[in-house]
């Protein structure tokens, strides 16, 4: 029977990688790149072949590879796994490049920053420190060739062939014999002049301060070049003159020389080397700690290397996320270190912490994911975001803080394009329904109004006939004036998914009623709205042919190019507008404030904030509304989208900055702006939202209107005014009667296109019950009042001691 002899090389678990060796410390050693065989993760391979008569040599080699296997430190090279056969020695270590060849490469591409070089040397000290004060062993061979960097940008001291023990077990130091390494030496070991090392890290420190020298100088030409700093930095060149000094009792102990580079105005004392400090010891420092570190992070990021932030900063990010409480702080710096990532490793690394923080209940967490959703939505599949993400995000709809509620409407723009047929056209439009109906909060109505406009094109065909009119239709009739300007511009935005008939019979009518809304900024939309539609409406009239060219888009599939550039519209509903509840909670943490036609801008305590520019609502050329000649129909149509994106959407930021500056609208011109703002602050929500709320819930869904009911006896039509002038006897502006008249109202009157029926139920029986219930309420109290009275007043006045009986 014959036995074969196994292979130990084909065996080992690691193999070289095909690539010539990139060299290595002067000496028998060659590194070559290679990778585990089981996982394909990259290496470094360093390769001694032992040769006949080189017995010191080998015994060097093999003491070097018991030192670094046996020697444990983060600033010392990692040793990862080793073969020793009779033929070779193979020492498997992290992957590094030798440090000569980084600060070439480096140089190449614009060379290291002085941060990086002080981090890099700071970590070579430490390992000095480390050897000589905790081990008590000499490295003797610190040199630019025993230093390497890994992928990180991290600097690990190697070159451990020569190393010996201070306390002088074990022999001397072993001879080197390599005439590259000899012209580090020190000059009392080279002038042979028996002149003793008085300290143990002597010798050491002499060869730092050639490491010094060559990293910013370039290679070393000889010893008395040591003498010109060249371009060492002036705050390092005082410590640096006390290592490369004659007298060896002068140079100080590693551990000194960090505290020195460390002092305030220091070479090393950087917010690099703080935070990389700071890293090393996170698992051990206080949770508020942390959460300052984490928060000032993401200001240093943009100054730090790529690949620090990319394989240090990162992973200590996702651990403090897996296994810390550091909660919604690392999002922000988690997103810009996410930026140097390509796809694929944002799809490993980023992705699964961003679903998994979806899930959670911490509301800072949640508002800040909203909020910076534009940094991973790309990276984000449809399957992921449907059942993973869309489900958690909806809980915001029903949230009790308005920010999280109008931040979650907001990040509809994002997530629209990737949502399914029942995600998008039934559970979304409910919660829309819902959110424009009832929610008391005039920005997060107008924001969902605006949303709804922009993810229009995204809609079904039949939930765009079935919601967009009547979603549009019951803006207009917002107590909150940006709602009514949102219902105009969505009605406009998305134009081309409306049939000639439904503009002529839906759309037109309620665009008319607000030619007399009491805000002109309104008005001034609802004009330009008008000239819109009816430029359409007369092109077709003019040629029918066109019919089936401009209503090409109604009955088509959803697409994200027909509903008028979203696209240009995500900029606004995202980032474009600093949200208008977020000043309201502010100004009132404790309680949402009432329902007003014009706010009142809150006051901030403190010192006083440069209020923004305002944003002036109408576009900056008239002429984008004007009709069109003829034979320039089908140019219309495919422009208005643009037309529309000129529309500032943003001014509803400034509304009460835009409402203050209008004109005095009031009967006779009497009633300032404050007292319509007053006046208008105390009205009661109830008043407002009593024909609202008595429509029914949101589950009912958008509805057809209901035939129109004729107007409310006393209304004047457009034809009754004096166009021409102010009537005799009347100071005032011939639209102040309807506005006093909408002021008021107890309710909204549903206009003569039933829009408010879009929710499908009776209300007008329920409208009489509950005034029936009112009335009731309000006589049951003036009789307690009454018999109160009587008994008050049949008793008189109680005397001092008595005991009221009843």
């Amino acid at each position: 029977m014959w036995f074969f002899a196994r292979d130990p090389v084909r065996d080992f678990p690691f193999e070289l990688s095909p690539d010539p060796p990139e060299g290595g410390p002067p000496g028998p050693w060659v590194l070559h790149r290679g990778r585990k065989k089981a996982t394909g993760s990259p290496v470094s391979i360093f390769v001694y072949d032992v040769k006949p008569g080189a017995d010191e040599q080998t015994q060097v080699a093999k003491a070097a590879f018991k030192r670094l296997k046996t020697l444990r430190h983060p600033n010392i090279l990692a040793y990862i796994d080793g073969l020793e056969t009779d033929r070779c020695l193979h020492v498997v270590t992290e992957a590094v490049t030798p440090l000569k060849m980084y600060l070439k490469e480096r140089a190449e591409a614009g060379g290291l920053k002085e941060l990086e070089l002080s981090w890099g040397l700071h970590q070579i000290v430490k390992a000095l420190s480390f050897l000589v004060n905790d081990c008590s062993l000499i490295h003797n061979n610190v040199c630019m060739a025993a230093v390497f960097v890994d992928r990180a940008g991290e600097w690990k001291l190697g070159g451990l062939d020569y190393m010996y023990s201070s306390q002088g077990n074990g022999g001397g130091p072993p001879r080197k014999g390599v005439p590259e390494l000899e012209q580090y030496d020190p000059p009392e070991l080279a002038d042979g002049s028996g002149r003793a090392v008085r300290e143990k890290w002597s010798a050491d420190m002499w060869r730092l301060g050639c490491l010094i020298w060559e990293v910013f100088n370039g290679p070393l030409p000889r010893a008395a070049a040591l003498r010109n700093p060249g371009k060492i930095p002036k705050s390092l060149v005082p410590h640096y003159c006390e290592l490369v000094g004659a007298n060896p009792k002068v140079r100080p102990n590693p551990a000194r020389f960090l505290q020195n580079c460390r002092a305030p105005g220091g070479f090393m004392n950087n917010r690099f080397v703080e935070t990389n400090l700071f890293l090393e010891e996170i698992q051990i420092k206080e949770p508020a700690e942390k959460q300052k570190f984490f928060q000032e992070l993401s200001k240093s990021l943009d100054s730090f290397p790529e690949d620090f932030c990319r394989h240090k900063v990162l992973p200590q990010l996702l651990t403090a996320f897996e296994f810390g409480s550091a909660g919604a702080v690392i999002l922000t710096p988690l997103f810009k270190v996410g930026k140097f990532l390509n796809a694929e490793e944002y799809q490993q690394k980023i992705i699964p912490v961003v679903v998994k923080m979806f899930s959670s209940t911490d509301r800072a967490m949640r508002i800040r994911l909203l909020q910076q959703m534009e940094q991973f939505i790309q990276y984000l599949d449809e399957p992921t975001v449907n059942t993973q993400i869309f489900p958690h995000v909806v809980h915001g709809f029903l949230d009790t803080n308005p920010a999280i509620r109008e931040q979650t409407v907001k990040s509809m723009l994002l997530l629209a394009p990737k949502l399914n047929e029942a995600n998008l056209n039934v559970e979304l439009m409910k919660h829309f329904a819902r959110l424009q109906a009832k929610d008391d909060q005039g920005p997060i109505r107008c924001n969902t109004t605006v949303c709804l406009g922009k993810i229009g094109s995204y809609l079904s065909a039949s939930t765009r006939h079935r919601v967009l009119i009547s979603a549009f239709s019951r803006a207009t009739k917002d107590p909150f004036a940006p709602s009514r300007v949102a219902g105009v511009l969505g009605f406009a935005a998305t134009h081309n998914l409306y049939s000639m008939n439904d503009c002529a019979h839906k759309i037109l009518p309620v665009l008319c009623g607000l030619t007399v809304d009491p805000e002109k900024s309104v008005r001034d939309q609802a004009f330009k709205a008008i000239r819109s539609f009816l430029s359409k409406l007369e092109s077709v009239s003019e040629d029918p042919t066109q019919l089936a060219e401009v209503e090409k888009d109604v009955h088509a599939a959803s697409s994200p190019g027909m509903g008028g550039g979203a696209a240009s519209w995500a900029g606004w509903a995202v980032t474009g507008v600093s949200s208008l509840t977020s000043k309201l909670i502010r100004a009132h943490p404790a309680a949402a404030p009432a329902e007003t036609n014009v706010p009142q801008r809150p006051t901030a305590e403190g010192p006083p904030t440069p209020a923004p520019t305002p944003v002036p609502a109408t576009p900056a050329s008239p002429g984008h509304w004007e009709t069109q000649e003829e034979g320039t129909d089908t140019a219309e149509d495919g422009g208005a989208a643009d037309r529309w994106d000129d529309e500032d959407w943003g001014s509803l930021e400034e509304a009460e900055s835009v409402l203050a500056q209008q004109e005095d609208w009031s009967p006779g011109g009497q009633a300032s702006r404050a007292g319509q703002t007053s006046n208008l602050a105390a009205k009661s929500p109830e008043s407002d939202w009593s024909s609202w709320e008595a429509e029914g819930s949101w589950e009912q869904g958008w509805q057809e209107p209901s035939p129109p009911e004729p107007p409310l006896e006393g209304t004047r039509l457009a034809s009754e005014y004096n166009w021409g002038g102010p009537e005799p006897g009347d100071k005032g502006d011939p639209f102040a009667a309807l506005s006093a008249r909408r002021e008021a109202g107890a309710q909204l009157r549903p206009d003569s296109w039933g829009d408010d029926n879009w929710e499908g139920l009776e209300t007008e029986s329920r409208q009489g019950k509950a005034e029936l219930a009112r009335k009731k309420r309000e006589e049951r109290r003036r009789e307690m009042e009454a018999k109160r009275a009587e008994k008050k007043a049949a008793k008189g006045p109680m005397k001092l001691g008595t005991r009221k009986l009843d």
